[in-house]
């Protein structure tokens, strides 16, 4: 029996149509990605399922008695409630009382508070609410949650992980789940991935993380432009899918374009366009005119290039020895490298591990305990925030850029403000805008902007891909692809660091940092693991005490590296003959498909020569 079932639904918010016409069924056990551009009303279809808002039209049906939990893409508020009766309050039943005992059983045994505890031990009997008590404490178990600690005092990645907690307490129908994985750490995606593999009900959830979409979901569906398309496969194959669909559509709008200009040339060739024997010719082209006003094209493309600086020093920074501690707690211990000029490095590991207190070093904007740091010559920063310190709220997008003026120079050329920001997406009356009405996508394109309209020859960014539709991302890896100056990327984003990164500090937990060759499957396959640290993340304890520093000039020697085996030698030398092969087979299967007669043939036969250039692609 259906969870829900939608047929014909509208939704629009002024001219702005977000569903049209839209029509699915949701069964137990599917779960679906739901992908779409920022802005194409992907958060607002999940509130229409979970109840918070409603359709303008079309039927609206539920399975009667349907729990349906929601996730929001926004951190729960900070408050003095505790992480445990937080989650509680996710069980509607009897979490009063499980609340009650819990708070009882930690105070002192007086005779009053023992007299109490044995009322409210009565009363869970009676509505046999112990069930409730063992979910809580499995699920702050699993989640390795702080059950004292108030909400106030979690970092962003913890009180997600809470909200999860709150949502899986109550066993729901269903889970809507918006951008997960934002704050979340690889351990934890990794978990949340498990979860809802094993899942029973149904799943609906909103991600920027494509490792984490493959993995999780077995249908897809697109918001686009109003219509939904659905897939009843997986994300990769979906792509294959998605393509196809869209230069089918662009050839039938160019023969219909080609079409209604003979029509309009006809129209105006002179009376006899309108006798009477004419007259189905011509409501045919009024007809034609309508459905061309009507039509809702293919928004663009975001457009990105950073604004280059002039080259820095070879040595960008030198590490020697570095440790930082916090309290009893060493967070960075004995780590040494060198940073060279063109690098671009990852940092991984859990939430509270010390990624940022390593940026924070690197950056001279905090002292280490011990060890010796040189930062290089002619060094040009600019620094991607997470927490979106650097936009001013009440302030208009435009101001944000630009501060007022009306150009910005962007590698050596004067550009218009307006201009540029169509660059990003932004539409002329968004600009007056102030940046708190964004939404997290399009913050985080203003930051973008903001970023690369700054000379840089070293990028810092701190989790830049949080709330990006997959276009923009993908937009974005080619653009630090492209980037000839240095880069250092913090995320989570397993894919974004394989496609994007060089080499990766991970950072392996108890204050152990090493470096390591390629991205987040390389690491992987050498043998890396995290080391399992039930603790409160790092971030959380403020470095007001710590005063920003200049970096001590002495140089340091780079650390040796490890000598390669024979075997690994003789793999290393075979590599450019393996990638010349792969880089043939795809650009022969690649003439195959872009042949005019190709997608006149059968699936059958099509299917075949998409899946041989998919593991031609993912082997190279």
């Amino acid at each position: 029996m259906p969870l829900f079932r939608l047929n014909d639904i509208q939704l629009a918010y002024g001219t702005h149509v977000l569903l049209d016409h839209v029509s699915i069924t949701i069964q137990p056990g599917e779960r679906w990605g739901l992908l779409g551009r920022n802005g194409a009303g992907k958060t607002t279809f999940l509130k229409l399922l979970s109840g918070k808002i409603k359709a303008d039209g079309g039927e609206f049906w539920t399975q009667p008695e349907i729990r349906v939990a929601y996730l929001d893409q926004e951190l729960p508020p900070s408050s003095d409630q505790s992480v445990y009766d937080y989650i509680a309050d996710g069980l509607a039943s009897a979490a009063a009382l499980i609340k009650q005992f819990h708070h009882l059983i930690e105070q002192e045994p007086t005779d009053q508070v023992m007299a109490q505890l044995e009322q409210v031990q009565r009363e869970i009997d009676t509505q046999n609410a112990w069930s409730v008590a063992q979910k809580i404490e499995s699920v702050i178990s699993i989640l390795q949650l702080p059950a004292q600690k108030t909400m106030a005092e979690l970092s962003g990645g913890w009180a997600r992980r809470v909200s999860l907690g709150r949502a899986l307490v109550s066993e729901p129908d269903v889970l809507l789940l918006d951008e997960p994985t934002n704050h979340l750490d690889i351990p934890a995606i990794q978990w949340l991935e498990q979860q809802l593999k094993d899942y029973r009900g149904a799943v609906v959830v909103i991600t920027h993380d494509r490792s984490f979409l493959q993995a999780v979901s077995n249908r897809i569906l697109e918001l686009d432009r109003g219509a939904l398309r659905i897939w009843q496969h997986d994300y990769r194959r979906f792509l294959e899918f998605r393509d196809q669909q869209l230069d089918a559509e662009v050839k039938l709008n160019h023969e219909f374009d080609k079409k209604l200009a003979q029509e309009e040339v006809w129209i105006r060739q002179g009376i006899k366009a309108r006798r009477t024997r004419n007259e189905g010719r011509v409501r045919a082209l009024e007809a034609m005119r309508e459905e061309f006003n009507a039509r809702r094209n293919v928004e663009g493309k975001a457009s990105m290039q950073v604004n280059s600086a002039d080259a820095s020093g070879k040595i960008v920074m030198d590490l020697e020895n570095i440790t930082h501690t916090f309290g009893e707690r060493s967070v960075i211990r004995n780590f040494s490298t060198r940073v060279m000029r063109g690098d671009k490095i990852g940092l991984l590991g859990p939430n509270g591990a010390g990624k940022t207190t390593l940026l924070k070093i690197l950056l001279g904007q905090l002292e280490p305990t011990s060890g010796k740091i040189k930062i290089g010559t002619k060094l040009e920063l600019a620094y991607f925030d997470q927490l979106r310190a650097e936009l001013a709220g009440e302030k208009s997008v435009r101001d944000n850029l630009a501060e007022g003026s009306d150009y910005i120079e962007i590698n050596g050329r004067s550009r218009h403000v307006i201009s540029y920001l169509q660059d990003f997406l932004f539409t002329p009356d968004r600009l007056r805008q102030p940046v708190k009405a964004l939404s997290g996508g399009e913050q985080n394109r203003l930051i973008l902007a903001k970023l690369f309209s700054k000379p840089a020859n070293l990028l810092v960014m701190d989790e830049p891909t949080n709330d990006l539709d997959l276009e923009t991302l993908e937009l974005l890896e080619e653009l630090l692809l492209n980037f000839e100056g240095t880069l250092l990327l913090v995320s989570h984003d397993r894919e974004f660091l394989d496609n994007v990164v060089q080499s990766c500090i991970v950072f392996e937990g108890r204050g152990k940092v090493a470096r390591y060759v390629g991205g987040y499957a390389d690491w992987v396959r050498q043998g890396g693991t995290f080391a399992n640290e039930n603790e409160i993340a790092v971030e959380q304890i403020t470095d007001k005490q710590q005063k920003p520093v200049e970096p001590a000039p002495v140089p340091a020697a780079a650390p040796a590296k490890p000598k390669l085996s024979y075997k690994e030698q003789r793999e290393l030398e075979q590599l450019p003959l393996q990638i010349e092969k792969a880089e043939k087979e795809i650009a022969a299967l690649e003439a195959q498909v872009a042949a005019p007669e190709f997608f006149q043939k059968t699936h059958a036969e099509t299917e075949p020569v998409f899946k041989k250039l998919t593991a031609a692609q993912q082997q190279l």
